[in-house]
């Protein structure tokens, strides 16, 4: 059952989502070579916390840790370890908050150092994808709208786009319905209603769109071991259009990035 929120409760999930917009901003100027994705994970736990928050990942249906931590060809709900990162390689951050009884959740895949160009254009079409899939989240559309958009511009460049793995409603639960599949068929899918909230999260990988689940029960590789890249916003219907509840604003402030890619989801400026 879909749950619509009101303008308050939407504020409040703005509020949340950003607890992880900043988290993710602070990491960014972290993610070096040398450094382990267990001190990245512990550093995210004080600073959602220090923001009156709690770290909503950090025992939901038993996960360990604060942070999914995913590098390389790993695609999501990698386990923050011991492991230091190295020059070239690519680790996507996905991060949750609950504060004020809703959560907020979303990801970005940081490059360690310098990466190939090859991944680098991986980094790049999945985020693309991500806006995508997100101006086809408007009254009158449905879900199949979404994932068919995000499915027909990642495999025009050749990727694979994973089907076992989606994104999902948001609110006063971290998954609430609808599944937000990064694949699909227009017009087929639960129909968009003003006020829902969604996480839109695609997940590509550069080779098959096949994957491999692991023993541990969360890590989640691609099956030819080439690298997988994972953004995601928090997005609400106001008015008949997606408005973005978080941002990486934070992240391309701590690197040094200009980008006007969000604000043609915004209906008023992003005050950092």
């Amino acid at each position: 059952m879909i749950i619509p929120k009101n303008r308050e409760e939407i504020e409040l999930m703005r509020e949340s989502a950003l607890v992880v917009s900043k988290t993710l901003g602070m990491l960014a100027k972290e993610v070096k070579p040398g450094v382990t994705t267990l001190y990245l994970d512990q550093l995210a736990e004080e600073f959602i916390r220090a923001q009156g928050a709690i770290p909503a990942f950090l025992g939901l249906y038993d996960f360990p840790n604060t942070l999914c931590m995913s590098p390389n060809s790993q695609v999501v709900h990698g386990i923050p370890n011991n492991t230091p990162l190295v020059e070239g390689d690519i680790i996507s951050i996905d991060c949750g908050a609950l504060k004020n009884e809703f959560y907020g959740d979303h990801a970005y895949t940081f490059a360690v150092g310098e990466i190939d160009p090859e991944t680098k254009k991986l980094l790049d079409i999945t985020k693309e994808s991500l806006y995508v899939g997100i101006r086809e989240f408007k009254l009158g559309n449905r879900v199949g709208d979404v994932g068919y958009a995000i499915q027909q511009f990642t495999e025009k460049h050749g990727y694979g786009v994973v089907r076992e793995l989606v994104g999902h409603g948001i609110g006063r639960k971290m998954h609430e319905d609808p599944e937000m599949p990064n694949y699909g068929r227009r017009g087929r899918g639960k129909k968009f209603v003003e006020g829902m909230a969604l996480a839109i999260e695609p997940m590509t990988n550069m080779g098959t769109h096949k994957i491999r689940f692991h023993k541990d029960g969360w890590t989640v590789t691609t099956l030819d071991n080439k690298p997988s890249a994972h953004f995601e916003h928090d997005v609400a219907l106001i008015d008949g259009k997606p408005e973005l509840l978080s941002t990486f604003q934070y992240i391309y402030e701590a690197l040094g990035i200009e980008s006007d890619e969000e604000n043609e989801f915004r209906q008023q400026p992003l005050v950092l």
